[in-house]
């Protein structure tokens, strides 16, 4: 028996829709593993803007309560991918309202806002190319290139709602826009501190930790090469990254099959 979380049904009306139901996005963020290994791997690549890193560090309860910050970013990109317009228009005005909360002085003197549309750029675009990367990899669709293209077109629409201004909206545009965010990134000792307390995990359980592991694994190996480096991960050997994968691959296949969509 495949056991699942009761959830109100996707809107199907295509003009009430945010997302049409036929929409690349719906296609991409309803695959639950690949969504589990990007997201995973989206927290690291966020990381490296230290005034990003600054507003995680000073603002928010990761370390109290990972599993429920987890849980109300799953909700919101959830609610963002299949609900209807004013549905959405109601959890981006409560992102926004939090963010307005969120500001501050980074250690090196700078003042940041959650609200700064360089830094929802910033967010956006590691979300968005951790997504489509872990889609590619692990997700039970496939993408053309046109496809890729209209993921991120689509995507885009949420940080412009958010505040951002510029948003990568094509592979090549997104793979432009990191080339540019090079020399305004670090691995500050608060982003140290947050990618050890990814590393270890939440669990300590074994056969938990066996699992987040190989997720672990698999959201590294969806990290641009340069980030990886960045964030001094430990560099996956070749043969453990062919095993790495085809591993990944089985878990997703199990977790899709366990986990009943919330939405089709």
């Amino acid at each position: 028996m495949r056991i699942g979380r009761q959830a109100a049904p996707a809107c199907s009306d295509p003009d009430e829709a945010y997302f049409p139901p036929d929409s690349v996005t719906r296609r991409v963020n309803g695959d639950f593993p690949s969504m589990l290994v990007g997201g995973l791997g989206a927290l690291l690549l966020q990381m490296l803007h230290p005034l990003a890193m600054a507003g995680v560090a000073d603002h928010s309860s990761y370390r109290e309560d990972p599993i429920g910050r987890l849980q109300r970013t799953a909700s919101f990109l959830g609610t963002t991918t299949f609900r209807g317009r004013t549905e959405v228009a109601a959890a981006i005005g409560r992102v926004r309202a939090i963010h307005d909360r969120v500001i501050g002085i980074s250690p090196d003197g700078t003042r940041y806002s959650a609200n700064d549309p360089e830094l929802l750029t910033w967010v956006h675009a590691a979300e968005s190319h951790c997504f489509l990367a872990a889609s590619l990899a692990y997700g039970a669709n496939r993408l053309t290139p046109f496809d890729q293209d209209r993921y991120l077109d689509e995507m885009s629409r949420v940080a412009l709602d958010l505040g951002a201004v510029e948003v990568p909206r094509t592979t090549r545009e997104l793979d432009t826009y990191f080339e540019t965010m090079q020399p305004k990134l670090a691995l500050t000792p608060a982003a140290v501190a947050a990618r050890n307390f990814v590393i270890v995990g939440p669990s300590r359980r074994p056969h938990e930790m066996a699992t987040y592991g190989l997720l672990l694994a698999a959201a590294q190996s969806v990290l641009p090469g340069w980030a990886r480096r960045r964030l001094h991960l430990v560099p996956i050997p070749m043969i453990d990254a062919m095993g790495v994968r085809p591993a990944a691959r089985v878990l997703a296949a199990t977790l899709r099959w366990v986990v009943t969509p919330t939405a089709r």
